[in-house]
């Protein structure tokens, strides 16, 4: 069933472009809805107040409607000369700017073949087809990611009754602070004091998907700890008959040690996700959650290590289960709440 009521939600790229192409190419279909909107017996000051233009610019567009009909709410022909490069420009400067690189006014400027326009005409130009941000890393991906994706949910699928599914990833804190933004006095920026060497330490976790019972250790990055996990994972669950571990590619869950250990203990069995797409694990959104939670505190190493066990032990199965929200995992099929519910 359709939702009885709908809102815009998107991304803030689209309303950009979408207030941009209002302001460009698309200024008759705005005179137009200017137009209607008065039909419907809206005054200009209300329609502006819609719109985002003066309410004189409103009664212009609508008193040229009534002169003229359709013909009044295109551009009149402008006197003077053409704007410097002209639409060609705006192409070029676009199938530049779909390349990735550092793309700067002068970059753009050489790579424009050293264009007859000063600076400031060559920010304007590029402020209607750009806007200034900062690149998003991205996962590279696996050409075969659907396949091995659809590969854990039919094994999932056919579990017996009382199995349990758990998913474990690992991450690296330091005791070099993590940084975020955040709301701070205007009177200057905050500092926060770096360490004088920096340390680390791996944390492994583990979420039963439907419980949300969690177990974690910290160690190093080494294959004898996360066989530590798994001995952790089946003391949870000692009357499951399978145990169900969902993992990404790292080297350390290929170890021969951890084939020796899952072949002594065939009650638990480790699933590997798709190549870089750290994406499909419900525990990285808890690894975020962890990560916010010490972001711009300078701490001494103890301090660190009491900062991670001070967030899990305050956050309840449910609350963990919410953060890493695995019903938007792909490894899981449709409504694995019902079939893999462990009764004990």
């Amino acid at each position: 069933m359709r939702p009885p009521i709908v809102f815009a939600n998107a991304p803030a790229t689209s309303i950009e472009q979408l207030h941009a192409h209002l302001r460009g190419h698309w200024r008759p279909a705005i005179r137009a809805v200017m137009v209607l909107l008065s039909l419907h017996s809206l005054p200009a000051a209300q329609i502006a107040g819609l719109l985002g233009y003066d309410a004189a610019t409103v009664r212009r567009w609508i008193g040229r409607f009534n002169r003229h009909g359709l013909a009044g709410l295109t551009d009149r022909p402008r006197p003077g000369r053409p704007r410097l490069g002209g639409e060609r420009l705006m192409g070029r400067i676009a199938a530049l700017l779909a390349r990735p690189g550092p793309w700067t006014l002068a970059r753009l400027w050489r790579y424009l073949n050293r264009p007859h326009l000063s600076r400031r005409t060559l920010y304007r130009r590029v402020r209607l087809v750009a806007v200034w941000r900062r690149s998003k890393l991205v996962a590279r991906g696996d050409p075969d990611r659907w396949r091995a994706v659809a590969a854990i949910a039919e094994q999932l699928r056919a579990l017996p009754r009382g199995a349990v599914v758990w998913a474990a990833d690992e991450t690296h804190v330091h005791l070099l602070p993590h940084l975020r933004s955040g709301w701070t006095l205007r009177a200057g920026r905050p500092d926060v004091v770096t360490p004088g060497k920096n340390r680390q330490v791996t944390v492994f976790g583990a979420v039963e998907l439907t419980t949300g019972r969690w177990v974690y250790r910290l160690g190093r990055r080494c294959a004898a700890d996360f066989l530590y996990l798994l001995d952790e994972v089946a003391a949870a669950f000692p009357s499951a008959p399978k145990i169900v571990v969902i993992c990404d590619n790292d080297s350390i869950h290929h170890a021969r040690a951890v084939a020796c250990y899952l072949q002594a203990h065939p009650r638990i069995e480790v699933l590997y996700g798709a190549r870089y797409s750290p994406h499909d694990n419900p525990v990285e959104r808890i690894w975020a959650a962890l990560k916010a939670f010490i972001a711009n505190t300078a701490v001494t190493w103890p301090g660190r290590l009491r900062q991670i066990h001070a967030f899990f032990r305050a956050r309840s199965p449910d609350q963990l289960l919410t953060t890493a929200a695995p019903w938007t995992s792909p490894w899981l099929p449709a409504g694995y709440k019902r079939n893999f519910w462990n009764a004990a």
